[in-house]
């Protein structure tokens, strides 16, 4: 499935139906009194979210969805009958904002929410009668739906990120870690689409790993996949920064770092008067050096230690080929999660 992450649509609730203006017609009273029914109500419009789509790629299909109009009344005072209400399935973690950007609703950690209200009924003439007016010949129109256009845009939901330059084996740790099989190649952004994987952390929990395509120098202003993934890490709580250790790319694992870092500066500053946004570069960072299985010992630990010295913290050194360390990875992750949860 071609994954989607924004779409623009026009979405309306159901006009009410009109009132009937009808009269009595029996045997002998040729005009009896007005007996004209009410118009059925305008269906609504809910958001509903699924777990089991992630993409809201079915929402390109068309650029206006409604709810059904009400049903005209009858007479012999019978309604109309109610439109059918719309309900729009979408993917958790999926916000709705209207054209100037406003979030009308953030579907994370919500089921179901009403958007529309569909039009009321209108009344018949048979509401209409008074001792004055034994007769009218009026009935009310159906109250129009309501009518909005509105950016979705869906944000990946996990408790981890992997960050890091392409080809730093972030695809292969997470089909390492989990039960997540996604696309491995040795070219740069094998992965068009963010990954989730379930890791299990001991035997009563577990959490959610999301692989981030993979970020360049200048990723914040578009380059590469640049911004079309960036925003994927804001739903993370902690990042796993993957660094390609092995040197093979021609860079530096060092200034590979700094330079993700740097991107995850820029685009706080690009966003930071955004409503509900959370700083990236904030955020705690797990920092993993990879494809160790390609370094002696020595280089390893001349490695271990220029990030020691530049970031206060010795790193995890793993190979997510090999399986190296991967446990330590994953039991320190779930220390990291937890630590977060009681914070």
């Amino acid at each position: 499935m071609k994954f989607i992450d924004e779409v623009k649509i026009t979405i309306a609730s159901g006009r009410g139906g009109q009132g009937c203006v009808s009269f009595r017609r029996e045997s002998g009273m040729p005009r009896g009194g007005p007996d004209g029914g009410d118009g059925g109500k305008g269906g609504d419009v809910y958001i509903r979210t699924s777990r089991h789509i992630n993409s809201l790629v079915d929402l390109r299909q068309n650029k206006r969805y409604a709810a059904q109009n009400g049903e005209m009344g009858f007479g012999r005072q019978k309604a109309g009958h109610d439109g059918e209400d719309l309900v729009m399935i979408v993917p958790e973690g999926t916000i709705i904002r209207n054209l100037e950007g406003e979030i009308i609703v953030d579907m994370t950690g919500i089921d179901n929410y009403l958007l529309l209200k569909g039009g009321r009924g209108g009344k018949g003439n048979e509401f209409f009668k008074t001792s004055v007016n034994q007769a009218p010949e009026h009935a009310q129109p159906g109250e129009e739906g309501e009518e909005i256009e509105v950016e979705l845009e869906l944000k990946l939901i996990a408790d981890v990120g992997i960050i890091g330059f392409p080809n730093a084996g972030k695809s292969t740790l997470i089909s390492r870690i989990s039960a997540a099989k996604p696309k491995i190649a040795d070219y740069p952004f094998t992965t068009l689409t963010p990954n989730l994987g379930v890791v299990k952390a001991g035997d009563y929990s577990s959490f959610v790993v999301a692989d981030i395509p993979g970020l360049v120098k200048g990723a914040h202003e578009g380059v590469g996949l640049g911004i079309q993934f960036l925003k994927h890490v804001e739903r993370t709580r902690i990042f796993i920064h993957l660094v390609d250790a092995s040197g093979m790319s021609g860079r530096d694992p060092l200034q590979d770092f700094e330079d993700i870092n740097y991107e995850l500066k820029m685009y706080d500053e690009k966003n930071q008067d955004k409503e509900g946004f959370f700083p990236l570069s904030t955020r705690p960072q797990f920092v993993v050096l990879n494809k160790i299985d390609t370094l002696s010992a020595d280089q390893l630990q001349k490695l271990i230690n220029s990030f020691k010295k530049a970031t206060g913290n010795a790193p995890l050194a793993i190979s997510a080929v090999t399986g190296k360390n991967i446990n330590e990875l994953v039991i320190e992750l779930g220390r990291q999660i937890l630590k977060e949860e009681e914070a």
